[in-house]
């Protein structure tokens, strides 16, 4: 353990032991708020699901006490970071916590992030792979918009079913995606606790992520980037995508590990995640594009393999029905002709993807603009993104700048799509930011900017509050453009490679 000037051993123990606690008590609580949602899901019962999360929680509460998971540097952490991490630990502890009653009573709806707002109490991203997963069983097209939607009419605006208190949405993912929801759907007994599982998942699956991920830096970035994980549980994104119960977060998060199982040679493992990741939401698919590239050809040949499995298994789950109607579905996936958002106004106003520039563009008046113009951005930007994945893997990366490189990637195809909305949109953009932040010393003037970069990173404004879709577009800017702008630094060559 290294030791600063000025800095005395008694201090930098004493700094050393709080540090511990700190990450030992609020790594306890979010795993408590996982398992009891999980537990609640899969026995659907509070009182069964009250006492396993109080031992899973003691159990990694004691790990990371007793023999830390993710070894630290105190000599990185000065106290102007340890307070700002301690701060920001208890406002995502009671954000999260707020949200769980939500995601365990829907009744519940004070609870809500945005109580005020009836669309975000009703919008729930999981309801489709609900009914997507329900009709795998009954109809090869799992894309039918009758499944989701009232109205048939592919030109208007889309008027969705509903499921309970809460609107269906469509489905717009490859077939083997409902693999893991409709696994869940035969422990879990209808929609409600499969919401409560879904939401202890992806708690579960973030957090280790974002803790793994961590554990592969240098000895002082690990320990900023471990402190740094409070600032992107407290912001809006991630919570926001959390109650909507979108597969964002998840999928980043799996393929984070992946990449990271790999630095560890645990090929296998890692692959069956970025094969799932990439077979359930494409744009994964740019890390094993990227794996090519490095000429990584165990952990290539690995995700291929594990990709037909888990294809064969889809086939042999669902039948071939489900793959020819995604085969006529992709190309509107593709050129955003499947997204009723892009006959919205309000949903285009928070769109963060590339091509829907063009649709932002066009609510200020722009003449001919449309989805053809759209289509076309979206498969420019394709070659650049392609071009900056090939620039980037010939070079050598250190282990501070690997992980920050596997992430301005994924947030680059992300941004390929033709819908990406506001709050997890920006979420990965918030975690990469504060893995570079990581790379540097932690001085006051950098945590301010850190933490003023991750509010407006973080802007979100929910669609019926009655703004104007010009006035959230513009404030969409930020988010946007910060995004963009976080991705591509990650990708160019740091100060310390130039000199190594």
């Amino acid at each position: 353990m290294t030791v600063m000037p000025g800095l005395t051993a008694t201090t930098t123990s004493t700094s050393a032991t709080a540090i511990r606690a700190t990450v030992a008590l609020a790594v306890a609580a979010v795993t408590a708020i996982a398992v009891f949602g999980m537990a609640a899901g899969l026995f659907g019962s509070f009182t069964a699901a009250m006492p396993l999360a109080s031992i899973a929680a003691a159990a990694v509460g004691a790990v990371f006490w007793r023999r830390p998971i993710v070894p630290m540097e105190p000599a990185a952490a000065p106290r102007p970071l340890r307070v700002l991490s301690a701060v920001a630990t208890v406002i995502a502890l009671v954000q999260l916590g707020r949200l769980a009653v939500f995601m365990m009573v829907p009744a519940q709806v004070g609870y809500s992030q945005f109580p005020s707002s009836g669309r975000e109490r009703w919008h729930s991203c999981l309801t489709a792979y609900f009914i997507a997963g329900q009709a795998a069983d009954t109809t090869s097209d799992i894309y039918d918009r009758a499944l989701f939607s009232l109205s048939g009419d592919p030109t208007a605006i889309r008027k969705p079913r509903m499921l309970g208190a809460f609107a269906i949405d469509d489905y717009e993912y490859p077939p083997p995606f409902l693999l893991l929801p409709r696994a869940l759907g035969l422990v879990t007994s209808g929609f409600v606790r499969l919401r409560m599982a879904w939401f202890g998942i992806n708690v579960g699956v973030l957090l280790t992520a974002m803790i793994v991920v961590a554990r592969g830096l240098g000895p002082a970035a690990r320990t900023r980037a471990l402190l740094f994980i409070p600032l992107v549980w407290m912001g809006v994104p991630v919570l926001n995508t959390l109650q909507r119960g979108n597969v964002q977060a998840f999928v980043i998060a799996v393929s984070m590990l992946a990449m990271a199982l790999f630095t560890r040679q645990r090929t296998a493992a890692g692959a069956s995640l970025l094969a799932y990741a990439s077979v359930s939401k494409l744009y994964p698919g740019m890390l094993v594009f990227y794996l090519l590239l490095k000429r990584q050809w165990r952990a290539l040949a690995w995700t291929i393999g594990w990709s037909i499995a888990l294809l064969l298994l889809t086939l042999a789950d669902m039948g071939l029905g489900p793959f020819r109607a995604f085969r006529e579905h992709l190309p509107g996936i593709l050129s955003g002709e499947a997204f009723p958002a892009f006959r919205n106004p309000a949903a285009a106003a928070i769109n963060l993807s590339i091509p829907g520039l063009v649709f932002k563009a066009k609510l200020f008046g722009i003449p001919g603009l449309g989805l053809p113009v759209a289509k076309a951005v979206g498969w420019a930007y394709t070659v650049v993104v392609l071009a900056a994945v090939a620039v980037v893997a010939r070079r050598a990366l250190r282990d501070n700048e690997a992980p920050s490189v596997w992430l301005a990637i994924l947030i680059l195809a992300t941004l390929r799509s033709p819908f990406l909305p506001q709050g997890y949109g920006s979420f990965p953009a918030i975690w990469l930011l504060t893995l570079l932040a990581a790379r540097g010393e932690a001085t006051p003037r950098k945590l301010l900017l850190l933490v003023l970069a991750c509010l407006a990173l973080g802007i979100y404004i929910p669609a019926d509050w009655g703004i104007g879709a010009r006035v959230v577009a513009l404030l969409n800017a930020l988010p946007q453009a910060g995004t963009i702008a976080v991705a591509f630094a990650a990708i160019r060559r740091s100060p310390e490679s130039r000199r190594a």
